[in-house]
């Protein structure tokens, strides 16, 4: 299968902008010391992993590296 530049260039600028995006969501959960107010409900990894657009793993590593807070519930 052959790419010609033009159509890899465009891909990229998606892929960046995709990046970026998350990246800033990113940005605002680990920048905010409370990331709910009182009234909202946590979310859990499946709802979590939906909204970041990542992998179970990936939040997995963000919480052993303290980027990304949690509580765990052994209800």
């Amino acid at each position: 299968m052959y790419v010609d530049n033009e159509d890899f260039e465009k891909w990229m600028q998606k892929l960046s902008k995709k990046l970026s995006e998350i990246g800033q969501d990113l940005k605002s959960l680990i920048n905010t010391k409370e990331v709910f107010d009182e009234e909202e409900k946590l979310l859990d990894n499946q709802d979590l992993a939906f909204l970041l657009k990542v992998s179970y793993r990936t939040l997995q590593r963000h919480r052993t590296s303290k980027k990304l807070p949690y509580l765990y519930d052994r209800s």
